[in-house]
């Protein structure tokens, strides 16, 4: 390893002795009030929260869950079980019961910190009976074995633990769009490989403030935001609800931010509530005026402040990218995976290409094999997923590459474009393969659609899936027929032939992750969304309209 790649603690310990009373974490805590804990506090209730779990007398290395939506107290919780010597093992905060007791026996956990949760009477029946829980500040009503204030009255720990570099520090559960959740096991080696080259990329510093609110089990806001906070020094605000989301993000008037696409698209959606985009459209092309409204709407939003805005998770559609840019706003792609810290390819200011995702990141070799699939190499790389022999040999080669999953292709300068999921691409009855995000994101421009998915396993052509959006549901079908068949007009135009669709089918559920329809990252489940309406895809074929209604 480098040795210039610090590690997460040695990270902390500095900050925390640099500036012990210096602003870290912003908590709301409810009614418009707000919790500030400065980098001293932060490593006091870590130390605290440390000399207890030492106290229990765990072996070292046990497995700690920690279940809880974003809050000041999920990193302090992380970094008391790294001083502690323990491993963290994060779950996402919307959980079934089922996936719930499946992460948690998978794991091997030991121990349970229970924080801010939505549903908690529905996911606690996935907890083991005899795990020890530990309730967080803020958490939900309910029994728990242990509190918070309990562990604060503990003596502080005097050591600075310093665990090894490749000693193992978190196992981070994958959102199971294949199946199964995969534990995917990263040492201090990786999470400080990753992070010490992603900060330098954009020259993040202490000036800068960050919103956290996309889920911190999920790599990219853990790469992004608790461990960037800790090696560049950042202030860190927390979001209250979804309620309150716009006020926490004005509150926080974020300097850097990294979102999923369809975030970027609530955001558009947001404005266009306001303004219609026809009118919007037209003042962001006058000169001189222009730029003073693009300002306006994005200091509406809270995200004037922003210097490094960042996608990825998902593909995202040219003409949201497009859109930001009128506003005066550039957002660039990133793409990683959480076997890879989220550390792969960025795109960086005045590289963009359209239709491509950026280079590699610094220190990340890449090559296309055979079949198409994108390989990556580098030490952010996972040391393999727990307890899965067989598909960590599957996932990484003997010389070290990481199979991605997905197919794609490299510019002469080095910049990367995906051109779908090799598991994802499927075979039409006339024998032509088809990958489908490519043309869901091609659909996903158009307003009034909030999800689609592209299916066409042995039908002679593809459809298009799609719920509406609150808005196009609330618009008349006749209105928003023609739209939608002009939408699919355009698409098929830009498509070869045998990618063109047969038709749109408006489904009339909702895809969501309480019903099973998205993984927690609010990823489609396409075997999910398959099951629900595979007796119908013949029929659906074998209609003469364009766009279609499910009845």
């Amino acid at each position: 390893m480098s040795a210039a790649i610090r590690l997460p603690l040695e990270m902390f310990y500095e900050r925390e002795a640099r500036h012990p009373r210096q602003r870290f974490l912003v908590q709301p805590i409810g009614g418009g009030q707000v919790e500030t804990l400065t980098w001293a506090d932060v490593g006091h209730q870590a130390r605290c929260a440390a000399h207890w779990l030492r106290a229990r007398e765990l072996p070292a290395g046990s497995h700690i869950a920690l279940i809880s939506k974003n809050c000041a107290h999920w990193i302090i919780a992380d970094l008391a079980i790294w001083m502690a010597g323990h491993v963290s093992v994060p779950l996402y905060p919307n959980l079934t019961a089922d996936s719930v007791a499946q992460v948690l026996g998978h794991s091997d956990s030991v121990l349970a910190f229970i924080g801010k949760l939505d549903d908690w009477p529905a996911m606690s029946l996935g907890m083991p009976a005899d795990l020890p829980t530990v309730s967080l500040p803020l958490h939900p009503p309910g029994t728990f074995d242990f509190s918070w204030d309990e562990l604060q009255r503990s003596s502080p720990i005097q050591d600075d633990p310093r665990p090894a570099a490749e000693q193992l520090a978190t196992i981070i559960y994958t959102s199971g769009t294949t199946g199964l959740p995969k534990g995917v096991m990263h040492s201090f080696a990786n999470l400080g490989f990753a992070t010490t080259h992603g900060t330098r990329l954009f020259g993040l510093n202490e000036k800068d403030r960050l919103l956290s609110y996309l889920p911190l089990c999920h790599v990219a806001e853990r790469m992004f935001v608790e461990l960037a906070s800790i090696y560049t020094g950042q202030t860190v605000f927390f979001a209250e609800s979804l309620e309150t989301f716009l006020t926490d993000l004005q509150r926080a008037r974020p300097t850097a931010m990294f979102g999923v696409p369809r975030i970027w698209t609530k955001f558009q959606m947001g404005v266009y509530a306001k303004i219609p985009a026809k009118r919007l459209d037209f003042l962001l092309g006058l000169p001189l005026i222009g730029k003073r409204v693009g300002h306006k709407v994005l200091a509406g939003l809270g995200l004037d402040a922003l210097r490094v805005a960042l996608s990825g998770a998902a593909p995202v559609p040219q003409a949201l990218l497009s859109w930001y840019q009128k506003l005066g706003l550039e957002v660039l792609e990133v793409y990683g995976m959480t076997e890879s810290c989220g550390y792969s390819h960025i795109c960086l200011p005045g590289q963009y290409r359209q239709g491509w995702i950026g280079k590699p990141c610094p220190q990340v070799e890449v090559r296309i094999d055979a079949s198409g699939e994108v390989q990556v190499r580098s030490q952010a790389n996972m040391l393999g997923y727990y307890k899965e022999p067989q598909k960590t040999a599957e996932t990484l080669t003997a010389d070290g590459f990481l199979r991605t999953g997905d197919k794609g292709e490299q510019d002469a300068e080095g910049r990367l474009r995906l051109t779908g999921r090799l598991k994802e691409i499927f075979k039409t009855s006339k024998g032509k393969y088809v990958a489908p995000a490519p043309i869901e994101n091609r659909l996903a421009v158009h307003s009034r659609i909030e999800q689609v998915c592209v299916v066409g396993d042995g039908l002679s052509a593809p459809l298009g899936l799609c719920v509406l959006s609150l808005a196009g549901r609330d618009e008349t079908r006749a209105s928003l027929h023609a739209s939608l068949e002009k939408l699919l007009q355009e698409v098929n135009a830009a498509l070869d032939k045998h990618e063109r669709l047969h038709r749109l089918v408006v489904v009339r559920d909702s895809w969501a992750v309480e019903n099973g329809f998205l993984t927690p990252t609010l990823k489609i489940k396409r075997n999910i969304i398959e099951d629900t309406y595979g007796a119908r895809f013949a029929e659906w074929s074998e209609r003469s309209e364009a766009v279609l209604w499910q009845d």
